[in-house]
């Protein structure tokens, strides 16, 4: 059975939201993003505070335009201002954005890290991978994957 282009596509073209304080990981994701030919525009935002204003649409991000909803946000745990646990809980409990997909990228290996992810309703969990072929190969394993995932709407 052939997938319609519809289906099969549905990532193509869409926003990601990278929500990374580390200059240098924000460097490296968007390189390993370049390698692993994901064409996908990325915006970034470097603290807590930051990520939630940004997927509500407020403040500087109210221009949907020049700051497109995300359909997918990747999310570091150890931020500025609001941690990344605490940006989690605050979208679980939005009645807008509480279905957005969520992905914790995070240097922890911790268990009680990883856990506590699940339990605030994370749809996943990577490591980040300290050298650019690792991470290249992170991010196009979960391309390969995410062409296929059904997405809720956004706003």
């Amino acid at each position: 059975m052939e997938i319609p282009e519809r289906v099969r596509h549905s990532l193509t073209g869409q926003t990601l939201l990278l929500v990374e304080d580390n200059e240098d990981e924000v460097f490296m994701m968007k390189r390993a993003f370049r390698k692993a030919n994901v064409t996908n525009p990325l915006q970034v935002v470097t603290n807590g505070e930051e990520a939630l204003a940004y997927l509500e649409g407020r403040d500087r991000y109210a221009d949907r335009k020049q700051f497109p909803f995300p359909l997918v946000v990747f999310l570091d745990l150890n931020l500025p201002k609001k941690s990344g646990f605490e940006v989690l809980e605050s979208v679980r409990q939005h009645p807008v954005l509480k279905k957005i997909t969520i992905y914790i990228l995070s240097s922890s290996t911790r268990p009680a890290d990883v856990e506590r992810a699940a339990l605030l309703g994370a749809n996943g969990y990577f490591i980040k991978p300290t050298q650019l072929e690792k991470l290249q190969e992170l991010v196009e394993k979960w391309y390969s994957l995410a062409q296929f995932k059904a997405y809720p709407v956004g706003t």
